[in-house]
């Protein structure tokens, strides 16, 4: 079973998946990724890349957050978010984006959006934080936030042009690597 861990609709039931293709954030993780974030998820625009179930952009519009966007590919995965997201009650304030992360980025670009805080859970192992990261640049302003999941052994980089590492926290096998956007003066 996994739940909405706080906020207006904490405690609320998620659907989950069924086998090991979508790997969903653990309640425990997702509750302290959220006592990190703190009041930065209050009014945020907010982007969660390889939603998965949709649990960390649910879990930001139960603690405040104004709209959130999920990207995902995966046919089971898209219908897990749009479950979830009818679980509470929050049509109005989602969109739902069925693609690669990579094209949703291009396109969210061409639309002229941006986001405040970016969720970023790619399959372990593949290099995709990092490639993401980078081509986030443009969906993003000064004081973005990043939360990037990944694999413990999987060690990431400082900062990466004009993303810089503020922390990392490790939960068992799973990492956690927080990147602030900082542009130049």
């Amino acid at each position: 079973m996994m739940r909405i861990v706080a906020g207006s609709f904490g405690g609320r039931r998620l659907n989950v998946p069924k086998g090991l293709e979508i790997r969903p954030t653990s309640d425990r993780v997702r509750e302290a990724i959220f006592n990190i974030i703190g009041q930065a998820v209050v009014g945020a625009r907010v982007l969660d890349l390889f939603a998965g179930t949709g649990a960390l952009g649910l879990e930001a519009l139960s603690r405040g957050a104004l709209r959130a966007v999920f990207i995902d590919k995966s046919p089971d995965a898209v219908r897990l978010i749009q479950s979830n997201i009818k679980r509470c009650g929050v049509q109005d304030r989602v969109t739902v984006i069925p693609t690669s992360a990579a094209h949703a980025i291009r396109r969210l670009r061409l639309q002229g959006e941006d986001f405040d805080l970016v969720f970023l859970d790619p399959p372990y192992d593949q290099g995709l934080v990092q490639e993401n990261l980078l081509s986030l640049a443009d969906l993003a302003h000064s004081g973005t936030l990043v939360v990037a999941e990944h694999h413990h052994k999987e060690l990431l980089p400082s900062g990466l042009q004009e993303w810089v590492k503020t922390q990392a926290r490790k939960y068992g096998d799973t990492a956690v690597s927080f990147y602030a956007r900082e542009l130049a003066s």
